[in-house]
């Protein structure tokens, strides 16, 4: 691989919820006059993604609990929305300088258990995660292959802050028709020397740089990668996953 292309796809509607999001895709690609090829991967920001299955809760439908006020009181937050984040958390890891970082039911770590309040349509109304992303990658896929006739990977991308570094990356939260990690074990640098344990994140780094393209306020919520040798397989979130045994900061 000496070159990769990332292609923003441009033109795609505001999504709301029951919006045949798949079908949005494709035809922003089509009047781009850009036709996916086998081996491409599709990169759809979270947001859309809850958007079109209805993952969004407006603040006034609801009614928060003793434990959620308290949290609201001491960290000067809406309690609406802490009640919001408690119900979408397996655990909360832990809550200082009003951040509260959860773990979410899909076994992420990241704060406010991924409930956002940004770019979605109306003031007080939030955006949960997607139920299942790697099944929502794999509608996407399913769907490309059967009206577009080719074989991608689909990287469902959220955004995220990283421990030890200022400034927030995309990561993936969801992958459908690729390996997400480039495993090197077994392989020989260029000295000899055998990796044992070194995994790439490959999945990650396709979300990151697909960002460069979608940005923020862009409203380029879907980018194709190409030219990326991506490993191929079923895998899943989980494989993103470390065991709760081997990590050394829970």
């Amino acid at each position: 691989m000496t070159e990769v292309r990332i292609i923003g796809l441009v033109g795609l509607p505001e999504v709301r919820p029951g919006d045949d999001l798949a079908a949005q895709i494709l035809q922003a690609a089509v009047e781009q006059q850009l036709t996916l090829e086998a081996g491409d991967v599709l990169v759809v920001t979270q947001k859309v993604v809850s958007k079109a299955e209805g993952r969004i809760v407006d603040l006034d439908d609801v009614e928060p609990g003793d434990f959620a006020r308290q949290i609201a009181e001491r960290w000067e937050k809406d309690a609406r929305l802490v009640e919001v984040v408690l119900g979408e958390s397996a655990r909360i890891v832990r809550m200082d300088h009003g951040v509260v970082i959860c773990e979410t039911k899909h076994g992420l770590i990241c704060a406010n258990a991924g409930v956002d309040s940004s770019n979605v349509e109306k003031l007080g109304t939030v955006a949960l995660l997607p139920d299942d992303p790697d099944a929502s990658a794999t509608a996407i896929r399913d769907r490309a292959a059967a009206e577009a006739g080719v074989d991608i990977a689909v990287v469902i991308t959220d955004t995220f802050g990283r421990p030890w570094r200022e400034g927030h990356v995309n990561f993936a939260i969801g992958v459908a028709g690729m390996a997400p990690l480039w495993d090197y074990a077994g392989a020989y640098d260029p000295a000899g020397l055998e990796l044992k344990v070194t995994q790439m994140a490959v999945a990650d780094e396709l979300a990151s740089a697909a960002e460069l393209v979608q940005g923020k306020l862009e409203r380029t919520p879907a980018a194709v990668v190409r030219g990326y040798d991506y490993p191929k397989g079923d895998g899943s979130l989980a494989d993103l996953l470390r065991d709760p045994e081997l990590d050394l900061f829970r």
